[in-house]
């Protein structure tokens, strides 16, 4: 089962991910565009958008026959269109295509409700945190994609994602 973890940048994607994959033992498929700025230096330019999707996407598939349960997904080629319309006021019509197969069992989305920290290259102000925040759930709503928005400290998101999916069988208590 394939969940799409999504929010703006700084928001405890990666934490997030990180955690639920080890508390549920199973993989995450990280966020390919940090590995992209990390790799070559540089954000990426408008061309960059839809080889990004593509190579998250084609790791999802690969993580999928590694995953057990569940595949928590640390983005998905919907937030890279989101990001394009925010830095070039388009989205590449392969991109939009690619976006558009949003087709997960659940859509988390990451509140931006902790402190902004900035990492480097690929974080830009808490402005744009807030301004991508609300076009993430504006487009969510107008596609009629079902979320559930994650607030609080790691421990808060965790327990409201076991709500969801339930707990791991190795926390269950025996009584």
């Amino acid at each position: 089962m394939r969940i799409a973890v999504l929010g703006a940048e700084s928001s405890g994607k990666s934490t997030l991910c990180d955690a639920l994959a080890r508390r549920y033992g199973t993989v995450w498929v990280p966020e390919y565009l940090r590995e992209f700025v990390d790799t070559h230096g540089r954000v990426p330019d408008e061309e960059d958008q839809y080889p990004i999707a593509c190579t998250q996407r084609a790791r999802e598939d690969e993580a999928a026959g590694r995953a057990a349960g569940f595949l928590f997904c640390d983005t998905t080629p919907l937030m890279t269109a989101l990001y394009s319309r925010q830095y070039w006021g388009r989205v590449d019509p392969q991109l939009a295509r690619l976006a558009g197969s949003h087709d997960y069992a659940w859509t988390l989305v990451t509140a931006p409700d902790s402190p902004w920290e900035p990492d480097g290259l690929q974080r830009e102000s808490e402005e744009v945190r807030q301004t991508v925040h609300r076009m993430l759930v504006e487009t969510l709503q107008a596609r009629a994609i079902s979320y559930v928005l994650l607030e609080g400290s790691l421990e808060q998101r965790l327990r409201q994602v076991e709500g969801l999916l339930g707990r791991p069988a190795d926390s269950l208590s025996l009584d």
